[in-house]
């Protein structure tokens, strides 16, 4: 299960950063703290979130 995590992530992980990086640039920061702050954040939420999806695929709960 941990490849097929892996796998998702590289998927969830960049969509999570990307939309949180989208979000800060609408509020109106501009600059390269915030942009990195939301990037790093989006990519640490994504760890467990691809778990989640990961281990749903593998019990077909989807």
């Amino acid at each position: 299960m941990f490849r097929l995590a892996s796998m998702l992530y590289s998927i969830i992980g960049t969509s999570f950063a990307g939309a949180l990086i989208i979000a800060v640039l609408t509020l109106g920061y501009d600059t390269l703290v915030p942009i990195l702050i939301a990037a790093g954040v989006g990519a640490v939420a994504a760890i467990p979130v691809s778990y989640l999806v990961a281990q749903a695929i593998t019990h077909n709960k989807i």
